[in-house]
């Protein structure tokens, strides 16, 4: 492989989907009633409200106030005690525990909303601001259901408004130097990757008989939203829901929109045809016949998706590892060289050689690594100016629907959103009983097999029982309406 790295400058290169070119720099200024709904005057700021005010969303908020071009105007969240320093840091901002009342009161006054809250509410939350013509920057994972991303992504092109998903890593360096790596051929046909990460780092499956008093900070029912109506349990938030399927998406839906994101935006795939998996049990410390609760995310998971090439040159195999569960580490690799980092990695494996990148496709080498002291290879994809996720995404709502893009427009983010959620179909349908009454000798688990998938219909084609994972249904009172 080493003696075609030095002339690799002429090599021809796919075009990197979505090219993530920022706003123009110059603008003419002109009235905001000029420009109409969903656009903003380059001499006015950005408006922003803050659906979910601590935590992550605590930190998208001051990533996207780094801009001297945006105002914090609003902030919502159901639980008091999360929103406290992001009230502090905007105190002129007026503050709501209910993102439809924020969204009715000051639809006039917001230009764009950012929605940090937990994965089962991001749909609903992100559409009502969509459908008043505001722009959106949603955290990944997109949303908690492939249905939702079937949506969102509609809504995206009918509502005409500059969205993001908050996959950092999509404006990174990193992904657009694997991209350039990838496509000079030097690795080959690509035909088999491997991703994996350390979550999760949450407590998974830990049942609490307990009854608790609601604490008087929180809106507890606000905050099950599209959910079921349970009883309060410490162990829900404010960050555990992520162990729990009613309101998170596990480990999967955790990190996958950062580790894969270089294998969905570089090589030639859109939906699998297949996926299969195998699940570390989510029974407690000691085996009881109650033990199995299938709100539960388990400990652990390996998942293979297939992909046919959009080129008709065959499939590409995904493989997928988390909760501490790695690949093999490559014989490329010599001892003490590392195999991703701390967070997880990801793997293009071709014909010709092995291309490794770490967690947000940072990093990115060729293996063995002392093949990359000979690349010559050019820079041909356009940067994000440091990198800078959120602030593209400012930029571009500044710049207007169709003068600017950004790295994870929802027409992107859809449909890789859906990639990732049809592996949480087939965790569930692997935990899934079908005789849930009878003793666990007696139970039967049809759903541990090779699950087809039927992108075009959303639908599970030899399990039908799957296909409750795929659309769920919400609580009376919350719909999804496009």
């Amino acid at each position: 492989m080493s003696g075609k790295l030095k002339s690799l400058k002429n090599s021809s290169r796919r075009k990197f989907i979505k090219n993530s070119s920022i706003a123009a720099a110059g603008f003419f200024i002109v009235p905001r009633h000029v420009l109409g709904k969903g656009h903003i005057a380059p001499s006015d700021k950005l408006n922003i409200a803050g659906i979910g005010a601590g935590g992550k969303g605590k930190g998208d908020l001051s990533a996207f106030a780094k801009s001297p071009n945006v105002n914090i105007v609003a902030l919502v969240d159901v639980d008091d005690r999360q929103a406290v320093e992001s009230r502090k840091n905007f105190p002129k901002a007026k503050y709501y525990k209910d993102f439809r009342e924020m969204l009715a009161k000051e639809k006039n006054n917001i230009d764009a909303c950012s929605i940090s809250t937990p994965d089962h509410t991001h749909a609903v939350a992100t559409l009502a601001a969509m459908h008043l013509g505001k722009h959106v920057y949603t955290q990944k994972p997109l949303t908690h259901d492939i249905y939702e991303a079937r949506i969102l992504a509609q809504a995206a092109k009918k509502y005409k408004v500059i969205t993001q998903m908050g996959n950092q890593g999509g404006s990174g360096n990193g992904v657009r130097r694997m991209q350039e790596i990838y496509d000079t051929g030097i690795i080959g046909h690509v035909d088999k990757v491997l991703a994996w990460t350390n979550r999760p780092v949450w407590p998974q499956a830990i049942p609490d008989p307990g009854t608790y008093k609601i604490p008087k900070e929180l809106d507890f029912d606000l905050w099950l939203g599209t959910a079921p109506k349970v009883d309060y349990k410490p162990n829900y938030l404010p960050w555990n829901w992520r162990g729990w399927w009613p309101y998170g998406t596990g480990a999967l839906g955790d990190m996958a929109c950062h580790i894969l994101d270089p294998v969905f935006r570089i090589l030639p795939i859109d939906y699998p045809t297949s996926v299969e998996c195998s699940v570390a049990g989510t029974w407690t410390f000691i085996l009881k016949e109650n033990d199995h609760n299938p709100d539960w995310t388990p400990f652990s998971t390996n998942i293979h998706l297939n992909y046919p090439r959009k080129d008709g040159k065959g499939d590409i195999k995904v493989s997928w590892y988390d909760g501490g569960v790695m690949p093999e580490v490559p014989e490329e690799l010599l001892q003490g060289e590392a195999f991703g980092n701390s967070d997880g990695g990801v793997m293009f494996i071709g014909s010709k050689g092995k291309l490794l990148a770490d967690c947000y496709g940072a990093n990115p080498r060729l293996l063995p690594l002392k093949e990359n002291a000979l690349l010559s290879i050019p820079e041909t994809i356009v940067r994000v100016p440091d990198e800078d996720h959120y602030l593209q995404w400012v930029n571009a709502c500044i710049a207007g629907y169709g003068n600017a893009q950004t790295s994870s427009p929802f027409e992107y983010a859809g449909p890789f959103t859906e990639s990732i959620l049809i592996g949480n179909v087939a965790i569930r349908s692997w935990m899934l009983r079908d005789n849930p009454g009878g003793r666990r000798t007696a139970d039967k688990y049809n759903g541990r097999k090779k699950l087809l998938w039927d992108a075009a219909s959303m639908k599970v084609t030899n399990y039908d029982l799957a296909n409750q994972f795929v659309k769920r249904e919400y609580r009376e009172g919350w719909d999804l309406t496009l």
